[in-house]
């Protein structure tokens, strides 16, 4: 038996009772609307015009005439569009071979172009974990020597520990570092050619309303990465050409051209979808889309649908839950399979799992969960320790339902072992059959999306109504931190982690630093403050003498370089304006205390108030203690900034908010305490809800 886990609580468990849907407003044709907020927005009056347009006028045209499609409430959702234009798909350029050897087994082997490319892939990511994992150098070489095979020159490749991608490794990293190194102009024309391809390819005419398209680069080819464990890491993600794509687009509308001398695979007009054309790749064999970016209008219904689906749920939970607790218990096992099912999914925010060909990962989800997957330990503890989405491991440990556990127990009696399904007489399909016999649309999804949205809104119920604006933030991080723990939303801890929380400790450092300066300040001005405030005074163990020489070194060095920095700047700017330049002269008197310092400070002296002196003109005991009061402010806030960073580390908090969390709970919650939006939600997570920002404080999920 393995060490118990610390259990998580589950979602559902701290849930209180479901409270009642609201009642939603009728349409004329007696359907509820889907509401984005509590009011409806009042439509705006008609923008005056200016002449000539300046460009804030311009941008309140633009505001004006955007089109805020959930002001409409339209209720078709079977079609999405009725014209449809675009201009089709940016395909990556051609590839361009540098003709750099490979050495095998020390011996220059000349790669033809096609074996060059795959060859390149890898040398790029040499220096990484990748280029260790020995599954993806596997896969890599299986497909490389696949490659070899179909050239026309004969090799002698045939052991992948022989071979030697130095030489391209180099030849990239040389690539680095000059396009690092070029010019203003040359990074101009870069950026001049990607905005002619984004207004040729990143927009699209919906009704005949303008539209931004999301991924219209077509992926290059590359080797695969994968999440996790995935057996299929390091394999050769071939190039798509236009005979791949299928192009959708409106009845009449001209089809894009394909790049000269290639045709598309296959044109339809369906609007029923909302795609602009898809692909089949080959290392899951699935398939790829082009969609309208996610602050288009048919983003944002697909998105104002799936959460309102999930608020449906509020008004169905109660029910639901304590039927599928009595099915516990039924006599058919197919039955009790099926509660327990239910329950692992709405406790824990289980994915349900779909069944998995042999040539895939072997991910699973509640459904498809095997004998091994779950360990018991009395007296009612479930140890889980499988493959999730994207081979993202899922490990819990986690009290349950009495009935629950023993319900377990009897799945997993003999004959059955390891390889055998837990859930033999369930699969996703006949789950979501019965979740929608119980309401119209429900899916294992929308548990998932009910139960991250309800827990965060719970969540935050601890925010500080008094706090500052970075207490209101870790409480809100923290919230959304809770709900992609309980999703299994986990990140590898970054390389640059460790190095990152030093800088932000050492900044920490420095303002105490400055906080003690300050403290000195205060005492040569008013004696008497030691008594007063004789916390403020007392000695800190991270200000070690070594520490303030390191300090105080590096600080008089910046200052040097920034003081002759704005010397040259100044005298270039006087040369532009034909006046007399500064002299060395003028220059010595600015650093001449500098230098001074620096010379004490390279002698290893530590800087004391004799040699130091903190006063500065001016200063008096109030602007002091405003100070202060300033500096411990900064200090509180970098030490939960510090604190918030470190809890996150392992956790992805993007997931859950993109995907899971009602955007309409963070904006209420940003308008009630007072936090601006910016400090939550990117300027492209602000696009994709736009339909969410005019919800009121008190807006509830």
């Amino acid at each position: 038996m393995k060490p118990a886990a610390k259990p998580k609580p589950s979602l559902a468990a701290r849930a209180p009772p479901a409270k009642p849907a609201a009642t939603k407003p009728k349409a004329a044709n007696g359907k509820a609307t889907k509401t984005p907020g509590k009011a409806q927005a009042k439509p705006k009056a008609p923008a005056k015009k200016e002449t000539p347009a300046s460009g804030k006028a311009k941008k309140e045209e633009e505001d004006e005439d955007e089109y805020k499609w959930w002001l409409e409430q339209n209720q078709d959702t079977s079609v999405k569009w009725n014209t449809l234009e675009h201009n089709g798909v940016y395909f990556p350029p051609p590839y361009v071979p540098h003709r750099i050897p490979l050495i095998y087994n020390s011996e220059r082997i000349q790669l033809e172009p096609e074996a060059e490319e795959i060859a390149s892939y890898f040398a790029q990511i040499l220096e990484t974990d990748y280029a260790k994992n020995p599954v993806f150098c596997r896969n890599f070489f299986t497909d490389f020597q696949r490659i070899l095979a179909n050239c026309q020159r004969s090799h002698p490749i045939k052991d992948f520990d022989k071979c030697n991608f130095t030489l391209m490794f180099e030849h990239f990293q040389r690539e680095k570092e000059r396009k690092k190194a070029m010019s203003k102009d040359e990074k101009l024309k870069l950026k001049t050619e990607k905005d002619k391809i984004r207004e040729k390819y990143g927009t699209a005419y919906v009704n005949g309303r303008k539209e931004k398209v999301g991924n219209y680069n077509i992926e290059p080819p590359g080797l695969f990465r994968g999440r996790g464990e995935h057996p299929k890491t390091g394999l050769y993600k071939r190039r798509i050409w236009p005979e791949d794509i299928t192009i959708n687009i409106g009845t009449g509308a001209k089809v894009p051209e394909p790049p000269a001398g290639h045709r598309w695979g296959k044109v339809v007009n369906d609007n029923t979808v909302t795609w602009l054309a898809m692909w089949r790749e080959n290392i899951n064999n699935s398939f790829k889309y082009v969609f309208l970016a996610a602050g288009s209008s048919l983003k944002g219904q697909s998105d104002l649908r799936k959460f309102e689906k999930a608020r449906e749920l509020k008004g169905h939970v109660a029910t639901i839950r304590r039927n599928y607790m009595a099915d516990l218990r039924d006599k058919s096992m197919a039955t009790r399979q099926r509660a327990t099912a239910m329950y692992l999914i709405d406790h824990l925010a289980l994915r349900a799992g779909n069944e998995k060909g042999d040539d895939e990962a072997d991910t699973v989800g509640c459904c498809s969960l095997k004998y091994e997957h779950v360990t018991l330990e009395s007296p009612n503890i479930l140890h889980f320790d499988f493959l999730g989405k994207d081979s993202v491991r899922y490990q819990n440990a986690v009290p349950v339902h009495e009935q629950v556990f023993k319900n377990i127990k009897i799945f997993k009696r003999d004959p059955k072992t390891d390889g055998d399904e837990l859930f033999d007489r369930l699969n996703t399909a006949l789950l979501n059959k019965h979740l929608s016999s119980l309401m119209p649309g429900l899916t294992a999804k929308v548990f998932r999306t009910y139960n991250a949205s309800h827990t965060f809104q719970e969540q935050l119920r601890n925010t500080p109504a008094n706090g500052t604006v970075q207490e209101k933030l870790l409480a809100y991080n923290r919230a959304n931190r809770r709900v992609a723990e309980l999703c299994n939303h986990q990140r590898n801890v970054s390389k640059g982690h460790t190095v990152q929380m030093e800088k932000l400790r050492d900044k920490i450092r420095a303002l105490k630093y400055q906080l003690h300066r300050h403290a000195q300040q205060l005492a040569i001005l008013d004696p008497k403050q030691k008594r007063k405030r004789s916390a403020l005074f007392a000695a800190d163990e991270e200000l070690t003498s070594e520490w303030i020489l390191s300090h105080e070194l590096e600080v008089t060095t910046k200052e040097k370089e920034r003081i002759e920095a704005k010397f040259e700047k100044d005298n270039e700017d006087r040369k532009k304006n034909k006046e007399k330049r500064l002299t060395k002269a003028d220059l010595k008197d600015k650093l001449d205390p500098v230098v001074q310092k620096l010379k004490i400070l390279q002698k290893g002296k530590v800087p004391t108030v004799k040699t130091h002196p903190p006063i500065k003109r001016g200063a008096t005991v109030e602007r002091v203690l405003a100070a202060i009061v300033k500096l411990e402010d900064r200090i509180k806030n970098a030490n939960m900034s510090l604190e918030d960073k470190d809890e996150n580390k392992d956790i992805a908090l993007g997931t859950s908010k993109i995907n899971y969390l009602d955007p309409r709970i963070t904006i209420s919650w940003c308008k009630k305490y007072d936090v601006p939006i910016e400090r939550n939600f990117t300027k492209t997570l602000r696009e994709k809800f736009k339909w969410a920002m005019d919800v009121d404080p008190d807006w509830e999920f």
